[in-house]
């Protein structure tokens, strides 16, 4: 079985004590995604986050406050169409950043994006950002 990882960012603005906080997520025709994708020969899973949500973005790296104690780990088994849509064992690894005031995105890969209100529980996809958004919540205490 092919094995794939793929590393990103959930993205908030606002204050980490702050009751009123928002997240990042990006719009594919179909489905919401983050920030993310898969990592190159010789990167590690922070450094593949990093570029995929600048690229993605356009955010830069110096206008992200890494958390250092949060990392979000899951793996699950995706048709992947890059391998004959056979069934692949994906390891997705997520980091969490905080952005300080307004920053511009300018979106390379998917159709649009949104912030949405950190109002748990949230259900917006149910294989990996549910999941993901469970963590932050126990992680925040919510």
């Amino acid at each position: 079985m092919q094995q794939v990882k793929s590393c990103g960012f959930i993205l908030f603005r606002g204050d980490p004590a702050h009751p009123h906080k928002s997240f990042l997520l990006m719009k594919h025709l179909d489905r919401y995604d983050l920030p993310k994708g898969h990592v190159e020969p010789g990167e590690s899973d922070l450094e593949c986050a990093l570029r995929e949500m600048t690229e993605e973005t356009g955010i830069p790296i110096s206008a992200v406050q890494i958390d250092p104690n949060f990392e979000y780990r899951s793996v699950y088994y995706p048709q992947y169409a890059r391998f004959n849509d056979e069934i692949v064992e994906k390891t997705l690894i997520i980091f969490m950043g905080w952005l300080d005031g307004e920053i511009s995105i300018t979106t390379t890969e998917h159709l649009g994006y949104e912030w949405i209100d950190w109002q748990p529980p949230h259900q917006i996809q149910l294989q990996t950002i549910d999941p993901l958004l469970a963590t932050v919540r126990a992680y925040f205490g919510d």
